[in-house]
């Protein structure tokens, strides 16, 4: 399985690496220590099959004019009964058109057209912790809600990673090609 992940400026990345690990620090989530190479991210699009040269290539071509975007971070949410819990960037037409070209100029490559991250169903989000149970999640969710206040950043790179499976648990999730955008 591969994602095309939005990465963020190294102040920003900082920030939410260093949330992850206060909340490992006081045992509540150990959300960062799960997967091998995770960074925080927002998750633009997932394939379970690549032809990973031609795709590349084509991110290169399409990539290669985009800018940064400009991200601010002022919630935090869960999805239902998933004990994940995370930021939600306050959703702006830049952001959304970001998603939106991607989506049109890669639709060949769609092999899943019952994607969450797909156009119409694309709930943009920062993972902060994941598979919590109720108590863990109530307590994460108070922790960062006082921790700190909007987080101000930017897209500035865009990536593809590939998901590495083990007994049916993600364990690994390289980057295999990244472009940083434009300043």
């Amino acid at each position: 399985m591969y994602g095309v992940i939005a990465l963020f400026d190294e102040k920003t990345e900082q920030i939410i690496k260093y949330i992850w690990k206060e909340l490992s620090d006081k045992s509540i989530s150990f959300y960062a220590e799960e997967v091998e190479d995770r960074r925080p991210h927002i998750t633009i699009a997932s394939y379970n099959d690549l032809n990973k040269s031609e795709f590349i290539r084509l991110m290169d071509k399409f990539y290669d004019d985009k800018t940064n975007v400009d991200i601010t971070f002022s919630s935090i949410g869960s999805f239902l009964s998933s004990g994940t819990l995370f930021f939600l960037p306050t959703v702006t037409t830049e952001l959304i058109e970001f998603h939106f070209n991607h989506h049109e100029y890669f639709k060949e490559f769609n092999d899943n057209p019952n994607s969450l991250y797909l156009p119409g169903k694309w709930i943009p989000h920062c993972t902060i912790a994941n598979r919590l149970s109720h108590e863990k999640l109530t307590e994460a969710f108070s922790y960062c809600s006082k921790r700190n206040g909007t987080i101000h950043g930017k897209i500035n790179k865009i990536a593809l990673i590939e998901l590495v499976y083990e007994n049916n648990k993600c364990v690994k999730a390289p980057i295999i090609y990244s472009k940083t955008l434009k300043g």
